[in-house]
């Protein structure tokens, strides 16, 4: 499996989005009710705002993720925390499973950590999942993210987390991922619609 990420367009990607942010398995992305319009209008607002981006990963071509990267400082998180430049903020969401694969969810999220981390400029990834989200805590322990503690965001509570490049090295070498990534983990992987809950 191999993924490539392109900025979002969102009048060329609104109509997919609302799809993906309407089905009941992206209940924390916080959408559920969007129409059409409100995910053009917030996507058409990430994309004019310089310290908030939106990508689309592709697999062979086809939509498979949606992925927010953003400036903590100039977030809501600015105030739960101290901010190092060098964080980037992210939220992902996974297109609905038609096919499900074994390992495709770890994937999307290592390709999305590669495409951060090779940004010189980030050293910590923080993520703010809902603390209902159980799914997504728990990937994101797999993948190396280190929970601080429980805070109040306008929308959630949430688990401030973050993964310094050294916990991403880390978890790559754990016998888990080694054996994900040479296909031979096939237990059912936990579904990343987490959204601006990761």
């Amino acid at each position: 499996m191999s993924f490539r990420i392109v900025p979002l367009n969102p009048a060329r990607d609104a109509p997919l989005l609302h799809d993906w942010m309407n089905r009941d398995y992206a209940r924390f992305w916080g959408m559920l009710d969007a129409t059409q319009e409100d995910v053009l209008a917030e996507y058409t607002r990430i994309s004019e705002d310089p310290r908030h981006h939106a990508w689309l990963g592709l697999e062979d071509g086809a939509p498979a993720f949606l992925m927010e990267s953003y400036d903590p400082a100039h977030s809501p998180l600015a105030t739960h925390y101290a901010v190092h430049p060098a964080d980037t903020g992210m939220h992902l969401l996974a297109g609905p499973a038609e096919h499900p694969r074994s390992g495709f969810t770890t994937e999307v999220f290592r390709s999305v950590l590669e495409f951060l981390f090779a940004d010189e400029g980030t050293q910590r990834i923080v993520v703010e999942p809902d603390v209902r989200n159980t799914k997504i805590a728990a990937l994101n322990a797999r993948m190396g993210f280190v929970p601080a503690r429980r805070i109040s965001l306008p929308d959630k509570e949430a688990l401030l987390s973050f993964c310094t490049r050294e916990d991403y090295l880390r978890a790559l070498s754990t016998p888990a991922l080694s054996a994900a990534r040479a296909g031979q983990d096939h237990r059912p992987l936990p579904s990343t619609a987490s959204g601006a809950a990761l």
